[in-house]
């Protein structure tokens, strides 16, 4: 590892977590970790976030840490949490969604629902018998040479083709503010059966990096505040352990 450099492994285009022109939360994230343990610069190895990526980069060497990552794959060694989200539901608001809470919602019957296939939603679409009216976004796209499926389906919203989506949060996040739209974000978080929609971000280093994962659980402890404060500014639906809703 590199004492004065910090080597991030991400990807070059995807907003709102990482960008070439260092633009993301992760971004941002990296230079604040780098500030706070002395690291003269910040460097990256980027990848698609795709298959490979963890292989082609951390693992690989070229780099010592992906700034976001979900806790509990086996592929990286998690550090401790430094946010945790869900996916949330959105609408517009005053467009007869008000209110609506959980996707087991009957107000929903007979919308036209975006959601990205293969992601946890799904499944309790499947459930409430909402799948066959729903509108699938593809899961793996090349962000490099098209849109993001958030900021697509927060476009449909307001062209009309969806009524509602079902979004990541942090994504959903960004793409509502930045549509400047009046649109309803509703963290999942009452859901009674299928799928976990809240998860717990970490970052991400390799196994035997263990020295380095103290030091960045030691950066997330002390930091915690002025972290959030940098999610927050994202639009990033932050909850904490009770399932509450975190506003500053």
């Amino acid at each position: 590892m590199d004492p004065d450099v910090l080597r991030v492994c991400a990807d070059p285009s995807n907003m709102p977590f990482t960008d070439k022109n260092g633009q993301g939360f992760e971004n941002k994230l990296a230079e604040m970790v780098a500030a706070k343990l002395g690291r003269k610069s910040v460097s990256y190895t980027w990848f698609p976030m795709v298959m490979g990526f963890v292989r082609q980069t951390l693992r690989a060497n070229r780099c010592d840490i992906i700034m976001g990552y979900a806790q509990g794959d086996e592929l990286v060694q998690n550090t401790n949490a430094y946010y945790r989200s869900s996916y949330v539901l959105v609408y517009p608001k005053g467009g007869g969604l008000d209110g609506v809470e959980t996707i087991e919602d009957s107000r929903l019957a007979g919308k036209k629902i975006g959601v990205v296939e293969a992601t946890p939603p799904t499944a309790n679409l499947a459930a409430a018998k909402l799948m066959g009216n729903a509108k699938v976004y593809p899961l793996t796209v090349d962000t490099r040479i098209a849109p993001s499926m958030a900021e697509l389906m927060v476009k449909d919203m307001l062209k009309g083709v969806i009524d509602a989506a079902l979004v990541w949060g942090p994504m959903a996040g960004y793409y509502v503010k930045d549509a400047k739209a009046d649109l309803v974000i509703v963290p999942l978080v009452k859901e009674k059966t299928g799928s976990r929609m809240s998860y717990r971000i970490t970052m991400g280093v390799r196994p035997s990096d263990q020295e380095w994962k103290r030091t960045l659980n030691d950066f997330i402890r002390e930091n915690q505040d002025e972290i959030n404060k940098l999610l927050l500014e994202y639009n990033v639906p932050l909850l904490d352990e009770q399932d509450k809703v975190i506003t500053q």
